[in-house]
């Protein structure tokens, strides 16, 4: 099986935000939890799956992280 992208669900203190998500995208995060459960993992409610994967997601985007140094996030 290929190596997921996420290993470990860590706790953080939280910030609550309500967001609706497509039918489509909820069923991958029941999945991917299950995936995760499947590597020896526990299972993770789809809920806890969102945070580390954006921000995983943003971690990884260069243009984004270029942006977000200090004098950088004028540039075109």
């Amino acid at each position: 099986m290929a190596k997921l992208k996420l290993s470990e669900i860590l706790d953080d203190t939280p910030v609550r935000v309500t967001v609706e998500l497509p039918a489509a995208v909820h069923r991958d995060l029941v999945a991917y939890g299950e995936a995760l459960k499947r590597e020896g993992g526990k299972a993770v409610e789809p809920v806890k799956l969102i945070p580390p994967m954006l921000s995983r997601f943003m971690g990884t985007d260069r243009a984004f992280t270029r942006m977000k140094r200090p004098g950088e996030g004028a540039r075109s």
